[in-house]
């Protein structure tokens, strides 16, 4: 619904992290990921982008706090009120197969994703070092010292120099030292410095 972030990680963050990248690996964290609706967005942009940019591998992994979710995520599966907010109609018609009242998506978006099970106030968990975390419209909802918190825990896992990405009125202002925060595009990232907060 937000088309910004997305197109910001197209134009900017994804030129950052290649021209950074000794691996010609990509590695994206969605944090609080929900039913994967956010994952498999990135993962449909990175399926364009990889088109474009052969060798380079991506991935992807999701982590939210209900079980529900997670298990939606990996069932890949949404209704047409989900894929009617913000989807573009070519992604639609390219990355997803309707089955009944649903469309599953395919194959290739689902490999680029793995969705595990984790708590934002505790450090990650099966997470790897990231290039790019987005954390959006998740901070508005706990106190100052769990905020800080989750940024550390955020921070721990996003390589200097990466990209954290939250939700538009969401700030590390105030509350972690470590983040810088950069106008890219139409959207307000934080880069991770390689300080301790």
């Amino acid at each position: 619904r937000d088309a910004r972030p997305f197109d910001t990680f197209v134009e900017h963050l994804l030129p950052d992290v290649m021209a950074s990248s000794r691996s010609r690996q990509i590695t994206i964290w969605s944090a609080a990921c929900s039913s994967g609706q956010e994952a498999y967005s990135l993962a449909m942009l990175l399926l364009e982008w990889k088109a474009t940019h052969p060798g380079w591998n991506a991935k992807i992994i999701g982590t939210d706090i209900s079980p529900k979710m997670v298990e939606r995520a990996r069932a890949a599966k949404f209704s047409q009120i989900e894929v009617n907010r913000g989807m573009r109609a070519p992604y639609l018609v390219k990355y997803f197969d309707q089955v009944g009242r649903e469309w599953v998506l395919r194959q290739p978006v689902r490999d680029l994703c793995r969705f595990e099970r984790g708590n934002l106030a505790l450090p990650a968990v099966n997470v790897p070092t990231c290039d790019i975390v987005f954390l959006r419209n998740v901070l508005i909802y706990f106190d100052v010292d769990t905020k800080r918190t989750v940024l550390t825990h955020v921070r721990k896992v996003l390589r200097p120099g990466g990209f954290l990405v939250l939700g538009g009125a969401e700030s590390t202002l105030n509350l972690d030292g470590a983040f810088q925060r950069m106008e890219l595009g139409k959207a307000v990232v934080f880069r991770h410095t390689g300080g301790a907060g």
